[in-house]
């Protein structure tokens, strides 16, 4: 894959700094946003840098069945994904920073839309997403090619439209070699994005830059890149993973190792790594000193089938992970995160298919048994590398 040097990366970034096989389904008006800040315990100041709120979420995968209960959503005339959403907006919408992973890509306008195994999803996703409250969508992953170039475009196009910021994917060589820079608390956040493969679809002739592949010494140079141009925090999404498997595999112990140990000027390259494309939740941990998220699982998703061929609940069942970074103290170089938090999030398949908020879930409805075992299911896998010990709570 020819990439773009690191001192074309590092003109690129300065320049943007100074002017600002997934498992199948079955065949078969929300609230007004709360403030920006509600709801963190944040300290501000008036005057300088201020700690601040980031979350992230896993694969919103779009499969049939949730392409059909949009339309019906949006009353049989285009598609509202909005309410499937509503649930967990107050959670997305109180961060500074809410970062999501789009694993699909879009269709056009008119469509057709299709799912599971080659999805093509309506380009509406975005505009709920950022209703929802998102800042920036991760868009590489191993189904980021399955329209090929025509589907990036659409996808990127969509959310020029409606304000996301994206990253992982490129219409462009110049795109490519930008992160997504986001802003919060007086920082500026370098969000990046990689997956480890495209389920074979090969990379768009005279396109290499079209998505991010996980290549270690290509993540470092970016975040190398993205930080000598002014980036205070870098965070870097992978898609990587085993499908279905509850702990992180070797590649993901070994990046993570070698990612968070990697320093420039005697500062961590990398602040923040966030995993997709399991389906299931997977273990936080703090490798090096960074918080590593090896998977979230699926925020969105229709009835999911394991390699067994049997339905796994799993499947609709995440973590929505929350990090507040807190300002270099005097003389201090880098902002650091002060509390990690998670809240367990699930996809409940009604119908209607609605994303839930899980504590509160089980709080309004103490009876339902699925819940109460998807919850616990959630914090075991979530603090099972010692995530507790290490500062990680369940938010409220």
């Amino acid at each position: 894959m020819r990439l773009p040097s690191r001192q074309a990366l590092i003109a690129t970034v300065a320049l943007l700094v100074t002017v600002a096989g997934c498992g199948g389904p079955a065949t078969r008006p929300t609230a007004p946003s709360p403030p920006r800040d509600a709801g963190s315990a944040v300290a501000s100041s008036p005057t300088g840098p201020r700690a601040f709120t980031l979350v992230a979420t896993g694969d919103v995968l779009p499969h049939t069945e949730i392409i059909r209960q949009a339309a019906e959503d949006a009353g049989g005339s285009g598609y509202d994904f909005t309410k499937m959403l509503a649930g967990v907006k107050p959670v997305i919408s109180s961060a500074d920073l809410a970062i999501c992973h789009m694993e699909t890509v879009y269709g056009p306008d008119g469509g057709p839309f299709t799912g599971y195994p080659s999805f093509k999803s309506p380009p509406q996703v975005a505009r709920a997403l950022k209703d929802a409250g998102y800042t920036s969508c991760d868009t590489a992953s191993n189904h980021t090619l399955d329209d090929g170039s025509a589907g990036i475009r659409r996808t990127l196009d969509a959310m020029d439209a409606v304000g996301l910021k994206h990253t992982g994917s490129a219409r462009s060589a110049d795109e490519a070699g930008r992160p997504a820079l986001l802003k919060a608390g007086g920082a500026t956040v370098a969000q990046l994005a990689y997956t480890y493969a495209t389920n074979g679809i090969p990379l768009p002739e005279g396109q290499p830059w079209a998505v991010n592949l996980i290549d270690r010494d290509r993540i470092l140079a970016d975040a190398r890149a993205a930080r000598a141009a002014g980036a205070d925090i870098v965070v870097v999404s992978v898609h990587w993973g085993t499908e279905w498997q509850d702990e992180p595999n070797e590649q993901q112990l070994t990046l993570a190792a070698d990612l968070t140990s990697r320093q420039s000027d005697g500062r961590q390259d990398i602040d923040l790594i966030l995993g997709t494309h399991a389906h299931i939740p997977q273990a936080y941990e703090k490798v090096n000193g960074i918080w590593t998220v090896y998977g979230m699982g699926d925020q969105l998703a229709g009835h999911m089938f394991n390699y067994s061929g049997a339905e796994d609940p799993r499947g609709n069942w995440s973590s929505i992970a929350r990090f507040t970074f807190s300002p270099p103290g005097p003389g201090g170089q880098r902002w650091t995160v002060s509390k990690a938090e998670f809240i367990p999030q699930l996809t409940d398949l009604g119908p209607p298919y609605r994303v839930l908020n899980l504590t509160e879930a089980v709080r309004r409805d103490p009876g339902r048994s699925d819940y109460a075992r998807a919850l616990e299911h959630i914090r075991s896998v979530v603090l099972s590398r010692g995530g507790a010990a290490a500062g990680l709570t369940t938010a409220p």
